[in-house]
């Protein structure tokens, strides 16, 4: 494989289809996270790889692929510890965004998005806890999705903050992206329900340049039964901040160990965030997480069966190369702030492309109830037709 994007970690850990299925005939990539027999991952971090083993057994992810009759041709570039949505990598370098060589990728999926954005395979997967699949699957230009919280298997998969964690995919064709699902998803309840109210949250769209907006906007047209909403009084800043804060006691729960034991060097960004985590009051998560149910009953009691919330899936295009660490911080913040919508409430969403007129890509995001996502993947690729 000539691998000009620096999508991989390893090119030529080829793993042959052990069945046939919804996937046969097809190729993918994998985040460099999900365990592989005899393989060591590196979670984006030298002195991660430097102190753990290799795996022993395959993620039950990777298992489900290979019988679906996938050929898998290797593992992608993280994020270190996948504590991003930038996909700028200290130690391993920043893949190439093939849509926009000038701008940064998105993270933590970095390698997963450009490797299909690259067209070097048919679908990759990656993780998903605070925009990880649908950030770079926008600033790429490619299909991106985060299912249900706990619907995928993420046995064997390294963790971040396993509340919000999740495996998601990505792919350039959105039936391709509903094969991966249909050989992922283990249950579908309600198959067959279609969508027929649309919910435009008015604070996210505000985010928005008049030329982005306008052009998500023209594809928005097509929808039915549309409307502003505004889903918190509080505003998404609000919310944001909960879900960050959440995030940073449980990353530093799931790795507070290993960071004093082995003290390793992180990049820049990823060492202050990794700091700040370390003053959290784990204390106060149960009172967090009851905010945080009460933001999953609100959405879901206005989704309903029938209803998707629209919304742009970042602020814009992909940021420029090399931007000061307090400018990309800015980007990041506003982000989350439409990260967080789903992540909070533990929706699916997926992420559809679309091109400005200056030919940088831009994604057009959906939410639907919990449980509805083989329903939004139906629809997602029926509607892009349009």
């Amino acid at each position: 494989m000539n691998d000009i994007w620096n999508a991989f970690v390893k090119d030529d850990l080829h793993l042959k289809p052990v069945g046939e299925g919804r996937l046969t005939g097809l190729t993918g990539a994998v985040k460099d996270v999900f365990f592989i027999k005899n393989y060591r991952n590196t979670a984006g971090n030298p002195d991660w790889y430097r102190t753990h083993k290799p795996a022993e057994e395959n993620a039950p992810v990777i298992n489900l692929l290979l019988e679906q009759g996938a050929r898998l041709m290797g593992t992608t570039h993280t994020d270190e510890l996948m504590y991003s949505l930038n996909g700028e990598n200290f130690h391993y370098g920043t893949p190439i965004n093939p849509a926009a060589p000038d701008r940064i990728p998105g993270g933590s999926s970095s390698g997963s998005a450009v490797a299909v954005a690259g067209e070097l395979v048919d679908f990759a997967i990656g993780t998903d806890t605070g925009g990880s699949v649908r950030i770079p699957s926008s600033y790429c230009g490619i299909f991106g999705f985060r299912p249900t919280h706990g619907l995928v298997d993420i046995t064997d998969v390294i963790p971040l903050a396993q509340s919000f964690d999740t495996v998601g995919w990505m792919a350039k064709d959105a039936k391709v992206l509903l094969k991966v699902g249909e050989s992922l998803i283990p249950y579908a309840p309600k198959v067959g329900q279609d969508f027929s109210q649309f919910y435009l949250e008015e604070e996210a769209w505000s985010f928005l340049d008049e030329e982005t907006k306008e052009c998500l906007l023209k594809k928005v047209e097509a929808l039915p039964s549309k409307r502003y909403v505004k889903v918190t009084k509080d505003g998404l800043t609000e919310w944001a901040s909960l879900f960050r804060t959440m995030q940073g006691i449980e990353i530093w729960e799931s790795h507070h160990e290993w960071i004093e034991e082995v003290k390793p060097f992180f990049g820049p960004g990823i060492a202050e965030r990794i700091e700040w985590t370390s003053t959290l009051n784990k204390d106060e998560l149960s009172a967090k997480k009851s905010k945080q149910q009460m933001i999953s009953t609100k959405l879901s009691n206005l989704l309903k069966e029938d209803g998707l919330l629209v919304i742009p899936t970042a602020p814009g295009e992909a940021p420029k190369k090399n931007l000061s660490l307090e400018k990309m911080e800015q980007y990041r913040s506003k982000a989350m702030q439409l990260t967080c919508i789903a992540g909070l409430a533990g929706f699916p969403q997926v992420t559809i492309p679309l091109l400005k007129d200056n030919r940088y890509p831009i994604g057009l995001s959906f939410i639907a109830n919990k449980n509805e996502d083989l329903n939004l993947l139906k629809w997602t690729s029926q509607f892009v037709e349009k």
